[in-house]
C-alpha cells in the first residue's frame, strides 16, 4: 500500500485529508470520502475541487457510505474504483468473507450460506464486518448489486426488468429505489447518460455480450501476466487471439466466455454469458485471475529493499501474479504439470478436457470446452489415464477429494488449512502445494524455493540458490514473496515472460 496508508486509514482524518488533496489514485479503494454538505461520496482521486476539511468524513467501503445516506459522485464514479488490496493480502475471516461477497455468495446463498462457508455464526460474521468495513454482509451485497445494475443498464440493451433480476434484486421496486438512492439517478437516466458519453453509439447487438473496463492500480506490467496465461493455455479452454486472452468459464447459472485485452489504463473485458445473473461472479473471477486489486507500489517498495532484487523491479515494475479462473481446475493442472515441460502439461490437460469436459459454442474463436468439473473427473477410470501409477494415484485422489468436499479450494479457503489438506494427498510435495497456494488460493506470500527457474535466477543474481538459504533470504520480502517469484522468473528467456504477439 502507499507508505502513508493502512487498513484503518479512514479513522485518521489528517492523513485522509492529505490524500484527498493530493488526488493520488493509489488511495482509491482504500477509503472513501463522504462530503457532509452535498451528501455525496467520492474516491480520493476525484477531480472535483476538494471540499473543506471540516465537511469531509471518511468510510472504509462504498457500502458504509451508502448505509450512512451518501450517494455516489457522478463525476468520479467511486463504485468503479479497484477493490481494496487488503482483502486479497489476508487470510482471516473478514478477508475471506469479502472475497466471497465479491463472488456473489450472499445473493446466491444468503448470509447463512456465507457464514457456513467460513465456519462462523451469522452474528460473528456481521459483527466482524461491521467493525472493520463499516457495513454488514447484506449492505455490502446491496452495494454490489447496485454496481452490477449500473453496468447492465449502461452496457446492455436489456429491458430494465431483466436488469433488475440479473443484478440480484428481488423486485422492480427495490431495484428502482436502490439505484436512485445510490446514484441519485433513475435506471433509465443511467442508460441515457452512458449513451451520451458514447456519442449516441448503439449498444452491442449480440445477445448476452457485455463489454466493460476493468480498472487497476498502476503500474501494471502485462508481459508476465498475459504471457504466462497464454503460454500455459489449455487448447479448447484457453487461447490467445487478436491481442486478447480468451477462455471459457464455469459460472453458477451456465457457461460463459471472456476475452481480456491489456490496455494502458484498464483491461478491456468482453463477457459472453448464458445468464446475466452471473455478471458479478464473472467480473470477480476476472479481477482475481489478473490480480487487478493488488497494490503494486506497496509490493515493489518492499522488494526494492533487497539490493539484488531492486534492479529487476526498477526495470519492469508492476508485475502481477497470474492466477486462475477456477482453483480446483488449477490444482488438477498443477499435478499434470509435475516434472514435465509446459507443452507436455498442455497436451495432458487438453486430452482430459476433450474426454471429459462439457462442450461449448464459440462463434468468435476456437474455444470448445469447459474444463471438467471434479464430479466428472472423479468418475474417470484410473486405467484410462496415461500416466505412471504414482501420478494416476495423485490425480484420482485429488479428483475424489475435490468432488466429495474433503478438499475445498477457492476465494473463501483458509490458506493454512488448504495447505495442510493438500500436503496429506499422495504425490503433493512442497512445490505443488505452494504453486497452488500462489496461483489458485491467491496467497501473496506463497514461495517456491525448490523451483528450478527460481533457483537458476537466484544464482544468476548472486542470491542464495539452495532452498533453505534462499528461504532465509526471502524472509525480508514478506508478505510479497509470490511477487518476488514473478520477478525471478522474468529473468529467463521463456514465453511466459513475453506478451504474445
Amino acid at each position: 500500500m502507499p507508505s502513508d496508508v493502512h487498513p484503518s486509514m479512514h479513522t485518521d482524518t489528517e492523513r485522509c485529508v492529505r490524500a484527498v488533496r493530493s488526488r493520488d489514485a493509489r488511495f482509491d479503494g482504500w477509503f472513501f470520502t463522504a462530503v457532509l454538505t452535498t451528501r455525496i461520496y467520492c474516491r480520493p482521486s476525484c477531480p472535483a475541487v476538494p471540499p473543506r476539511a471540516e465537511n469531509m468524513t471518511f468510510y472504509p467501503s462504498a457500502a458504509a457510505c451508502q448505509q450512512a445516506g451518501f450517494r455516489a459522485c457522478k463525476r468520479c464514479r467511486p463504485d468503479t474504483s479497484p477493490g481494496s488490496p487488503e482483502w486479497n493480502a489476508r487470510a482471516d475471516a473478514v478477508a475471506r468473507a469479502m472475497r466471497l461477497i465479491q463472488d456473489g455468495v450472499v445473493d446466491r446463498e444468503g448470509v447463512t450460506g456465507l457464514a457456513a462457508r467460513l465456519g462462523y455464526s451469522t452474528r460473528q460474521i456481521e459483527r466482524q464486518l461491521l467493525a472493520e468495513v463499516g457495513a454488514g454482509p447484506l449492505a455490502l451485497a446491496r452495494a454490489q448489486r447496485a454496481q452490477t445494475a449500473r453496468i447492465l443498464a449502461e452496457t446492455t440493451a436489456l429491458p430494465m426488468a431483466d436488469v433488475a433480476f440479473a443484478a440480484g434484486f428481488s423486485s422492480i421496486r427495490t431495484f428502482n429505489d436502490t439505484v436512485r438512492e445510490v446514484f441519485a439517478l433513475a435506471p433509465s437516466e443511467l442508460r441515457n447518460r452512458a449513451a451520451t458519453r458514447r456519442g449516441g453509439a448503439p449498444l452491442p447487438a449480440a445477445p448476452g455480450v457485455i463489454t466493460l473496463r476493468l480498472p487497476f492500480r498502476t503500474p501494471l506490467n502485462p508481459d508476465n501476466l498475459f504471457g504466462h496465461l497464454a503460454a500455459t493455455a489449455v487448447p479448447g479452454v484457453e487461447e490467445w487471439r487478436d491481442g486478447a486472452y480468451r477462455r471459457t468459464l464455469t459460472l453458477p447459472n451456465g457457461p460463459g466466455i471472456v476475452s481480456l485485452t491489456p490496455r494502458p489504463d484498464h483491461i478491456g473485458c468482453r463477457l459472453s454469458l448464458t445468464d446475466h445473473r452471473d455478471l458479478t461472479f464473472a467480473i470477480s473471477v476476472c479481477r482475481r485471475m489478473l490480480d487487478l486489486d493488488a497494490d503494486p507500489v506497496a509490493v515493489d517498495d518492499q522488494l526494492r529493499t533487497d539490493p539484488l532484487l531492486a534492479p529487476l523491479v526498477d526495470k519492469a515494475p508492476g508485475r502481477r501474479v497470474p492466477r486462475t479462473a477456477d482453483a480446483a481446475e488449477f490444482a488438477v493442472r498443477a499435478v499434470l504439470g509435475q516434472q514435465v515441460s509446459t507443452a507436455a502439461a498442455r497436451t495432458h490437460a487438453a486430452r482430459l478436457v476433450t474426454a471429459h469436459g462439457t462442450p461449448v459454442q464459440d462463434p468468435e474463436g476456437g474455444l470448445t470446452h469447459l474444463f471438467p468439473e471434479p464430479g466428472a473427473l472423479a468418475a474417470v477410470d484410473p486405467e484410462r489415464l496415461a500416466f505412471p501409477r504414482s501420478r494416476r494415484t495423485a490425480l484420482t485422489t485429488l479428483f475424489g477429494a475435490l468432488a466429495d468436499g474433503t478438499l475445498r479450494l477457492g476465494p473463501g479457503s483458509d490458506w493454512d488449512e488448504a495447505r495442510a489438506r493438500l500436503s496429506e494427498l499422495p504425490g503433493f510435495g512442497p512445490w505443488t502445494v505452494e504453486v497452488i497456494a500462489m496461483r489458485a488460493l491467491g496467497d501473496p506470500d506463497a514461495f517456491l524455493p525448490t523451483d528450478l527457474g527460481v533457483r537458476h535466477a537466484a544464482a544468476g543474481l548472486g542470491l542464495p540458490s539452495t532452498p533453505a538459504a534462499l528461504t532465509a533470504r526471502a524472509a525480508a520480502w514478506r508478505p510479497w514473496r509470490a511477487y518476488a517469484v514473478q520477478y525471478l522468473w522474468a529473468t529467463g528467456d521463456h514465453p511466459i515472460n513475453r506478451l504474445p504477439v
